[in-house]
């Protein structure tokens, strides 16, 4: 018997909220976290889904050389989750708790600091904490000394969807019965020139919007410029049901369903085949039909081909008519988080059926025909309750992750 995984514990630190209420008040408002922002040595500004606060207070002097603000907001929305699911260590748990993290870039901020060291200051060699500081699984390690976590530390690199197969993957422990709780999620700080640059070199990255960068971001839309990047971190307390019943957790929902595939196409560009296989699996694995899916939360960057090779897929899926599953980008809003940003619209997408919320496609003022959907537009729509719900996220290299989360769902049956 597979045990069904609960989700007790969200945690969040984004450019439209630095805590889950704060994302269900942006989420109603439709309110942007997307601005202007600077960075050196590079001349241009950039829009991104920038978070206007500094962590380092929340740290000491001696932690401080260690952890990059990627870790940084790793820890911190971290210990949210594991707050809001009733924790405040796992060392109880033993071996039995694990950490799935998902991150590209690692502490990008610390790599660009030796970069100028040695190439602008001829440092020999670098600082002895740079080297933690850089390294990509440094969030989930950071996160594991804090919350004593004593089992699988494992951290995830597969682009755009790093954080969603992290957390597929700790879903799918779980409920096989090698672990009973885990912290899964992911981080991203990518607001540094070196990374800001390698990313208006790919052609895709949107020119800020020239009446109000906060609407610079417009998936699916006739006039979409291309994608805005963003920073944060989003991480979910996991547990089997019946561990969380055993202690008495609240229980926000469960993630019934999981698919992941490949699209073995092309290193840049997706195919939408792959992408169906990794829909038609998570609807599989969560024992669900099309029409059981009442939003979806679409990866939809707002680049010129990737949206409409998505509006293909999730149509050959979904369909498009108003009985169909109701599709939305809320990157319009705050940015594309790279390895965090299937943590974080899972998190939307657990926070919006709470709210019987159907977030908005921000500034989709006019859908491109080649991008039809039953979209939800550009404002939120209330009082929408939906029992099931998709998240779905591709990247780079052409890995796909769809999950599925329901309010009520059925029991488990046998394998």
């Amino acid at each position: 018997m597979r045990d069904l995984v609960a989700i007790t514990g969200l945690g969040v630190v984004s450019p439209i909220g630095l805590d889950v209420a704060a994302v269900a008040d942006s989420l109603r408002e439709a309110r942007s976290g997307i601005r202007l922002v600077h960075a050196p040595p590079l001349r241009q500004g950039f829009a991104v889904g920038a978070i206007d606060a500094s962590f380092e207070e929340g740290f000491t002097k001696i932690e401080l050389p260690f952890l990059d603000r990627c870790q940084q907001m790793a820890v911190l929305a971290a210990r949210q989750a594991a707050a809001d699911a009733g924790l405040d260590s796992f060392a109880q748990f033993g071996q039995r708790a694990g950490i799935y993290y998902g991150n590209v870039n690692g502490g990008v901020s610390a790599a660009q600091a030796w970069y100028q060291q040695m190439l602008l200051e001829e440092k020999q060699a670098a600082r002895p904490y740079a080297a933690m500081a850089i390294m990509g699984n440094a969030g989930a390690a950071q996160v594991a000394i804090r919350q004593q976590v004593l089992g699988p530390v494992i951290s995830n690199c597969t682009a755009c969807g790093s954080s969603g197969v992290s957390i597929g993957d700790a879903a799918r422990a779980i409920a096989d019965g090698h672990i009973d709780i885990a912290i899964a999620g992911g981080a991203e700080a990518p607001v540094v020139g070196s990374l800001m640059g390698v990313f208006q070199g790919t052609r895709a990255m949107a020119a800020p919007d020239p009446e109000d960068v906060g609407r610079t971001c417009k998936p699916f839309a006739a006039n979409r410029s291309g994608l805005v990047l963003g920073e944060g971190a989003a991480f979910l307390v996991l547990e089997s049901a019946r561990h969380a019943r055993a202690r008495g957790a609240h229980c926000h929902a469960y993630l019934t369903g999981y698919g992941v595939s490949s699209d073995a196409h092309h290193i840049g560009m997706p195919a939408a085949e792959g992408q169906v296989r990794a829909l038609r699996a998570a609807l599989d694995d969560a024992g669900l039909s099309p029409a059981d899916i009442g939003y979806v939360n679409a990866h939809a960057t707002a680049t010129g081909g990737g949206d409409i090779i998505e509006a293909t897929s999730l149509r050959e899926v979904f369909g498009t008519g108003q009985n169909s599953a109701a599709v939305s980008s809320t990157k319009s809003v705050h940015g594309h988080l790279i390895g965090a940003t299937s943590a974080l619209e899972l998190l939307v997408t657990v926070v919006a059926m709470q709210q019987s919320l159907l977030p908005a496609s921000a500034h989709l003022d006019e859908v491109d025909p080649r991008c039809e959907l039953n979209h939800v537009g550009p404002r939120p729509l209330t009082g929408r309750a939906v029992d099931h719900a998709l998240s779905f996220s591709c990247g780079f290299g052409g890995t796909n992750v769809a999950l599925v989360v329901s309010r009520n769902p059925t029991p488990p049956v046998p394998d």
